[in-house]
């Protein structure tokens, strides 16, 4: 897509973690003259140059028009996912997978030539922490955590649309864990839950720091991903994956560091265990099935996002981490349903 004015460009889920820093790029962009961002609900956030339009992707309950809501697109930003509930994985792939194929069919059937979709590192299959693969390494998720399942899945449902439809340009992004101030109350309702004690939230407070072998992951702040996804909807000739992450990848010791936090060795078994009678007992949103995931992402190699994008971070992994964590401690939010801040007591 060319960047002259006049380009409109449509992001669903568009009230979320992600959205939002992507719906504000493209807001303030001269090269865009509208935003149509679509959510299940409507926000009282209004950006310049955004209308907003109250659509549930999901499919039992879907706009029947949705291509008609692309018409004249000439880029569509898929954001939307679900991440609940953990309990019943049926009801997130009527959403994630069935609600991610109809917005595949509408781009097509609307004529929409570029496709940005939010793909991200849970759809990789398990690989290394001690050095980074790049966009070639299989995509075929950790089979047991639903997310990575959905997110691999769609995949493969992209590899037969770009098939079908070569005259539309699909780039699918794969970011590391995102972050950002405004996402904090989000997060901690999806991954935590609302019995996360207060000084959870307070870092100085922390004794020691679980160092559980394997975990070793990359993060990214979430208007760092936001610029890429602007990158890919200007760019004439960008498709195919890009591996987005900052660095320092963060493991215990990092985290150590940052957090003023002893590090203690603390097995698989044992965090498993924990997590897994947490999450059976509804206390804990995040299932012991991401648990296992999260210990084999393999870390990932950005260099094509910065030579074909001309993208690069303008935040380190760890500077990501402490906006977060104060914007924890702060019960931070925007005015959007999924972002509405909630303080942790």
């Amino acid at each position: 897509m060319s960047s002259s004015a006049g380009s409109t460009v449509v992001v669903t889920g568009a009230t979320g973690n992600v959205g939002t820093s992507v719906v504000r790029l493209l807001s303030q962009d001269p090269g865009i003259a509208s935003v149509r961002g679509i959510a299940r609900r409507r926000p009282e956030w209004s950006p310049p140059r955004t209308e907003w339009s109250a659509v549930d992707l999901s499919s039992d309950r879907a706009d029947p028009d949705l291509a008609e809501r692309f018409a004249g697109a000439d880029a569509v930003v898929h954001l939307a996912w679900a991440f609940q509930p953990t309990h019943d994985p049926a009801t997130t792939w009527r959403t994630n997978v069935l609600g991610s194929i109809r917005v595949f069919e509408a781009v097509a059937a609307a004529r929409v030539p570029v496709l940005v979709h939010a793909s991200s590192v849970g759809a990789y299959s398990p690989g290394p922490k001690d050095h980074a693969v790049d966009e070639s390494w299989p995509t075929h998720g950790w089979p047991d955590a639903a997310y990575c399942r959905e997110k691999a899945y769609l995949e493969r449902t992209l590899d037969v649309f770009e098939r079908d439809h070569p005259e539309v340009r699909v780039v699918r992004m794969r970011p590391a864990f995102l972050f950002k101030r405004e996402s904090a109350s989000e997060q901690r309702r999806i991954f935590a839950g609302r019995f996360l004690p207060g000084p959870l939230a307070r870092p100085e407070l922390l004794p020691f720091l679980p160092d559980i072998p394997g975990l070793r992951v990359q993060a990214l702040h979430t208007d760092d991903a936001a610029e890429a996804y602007r990158l890919a909807v200007h760019s004439e000739t960008a498709r195919g994956a890009f591996n987005l992450a900052a660095d320092p990848p963060l493991d215990a010791a990092v985290l150590g560091t940052l957090l003023g936090a002893r590090p203690v060795r603390l097995p698989r078994t044992a965090a498993r265990s924990a997590i897994a009678t947490a999450w059976s007992l509804r206390l804990l949103p995040a299932s012991p099935h991401l648990f296992d995931a999260v210990l084999r992402l393999p870390l990932m190699d950005c260099a094509r996002a910065h030579q074909e994008l001309g993208w690069q971070p303008r935040w380190t992994a760890t500077e990501v981490l402490e906006e977060f964590l104060d914007g924890l401690q702060r019960g931070s939010g925007l005015d959007t349903a999924p972002l509405h801040g909630s303080k942790v007591g």
